[in-house]
């Protein structure tokens, strides 16, 4: 998990290792000793998308473009 200041910026688990919590307690973690209460997600991964609404997170924003300008919709989520 990546967090630049109060935003996750990357969070990754193993396709082996889903399902077990593992993201669950990273993420809590930052919530609960660095503040996180913001990230984006791409719009097509539904399986991210679900898990942060999941722990929490709404959608804020919808941009039609990444980062670089490529074609992928970015959600931006705030813990609610």
């Amino acid at each position: 998990m990546g967090i630049n200041e109060r935003k996750v910026e990357m969070l990754f688990i193993d396709a082996t290792a889903r399902g077990k919590g593992y993201g669950s307690k990273l993420l809590n973690y930052g919530i609960e000793n660095l503040n996180v209460d913001e990230l984006a997600v791409n719009e097509q991964n539904p399986q991210a998308v679900g898990f942060y609404e999941h722990m929490g997170f709404k959608t804020v924003e919808r941009l039609e473009l990444d980062d670089q300008g490529n074609p992928y919709p970015i959600l931006r989520m705030k813990k609610s």
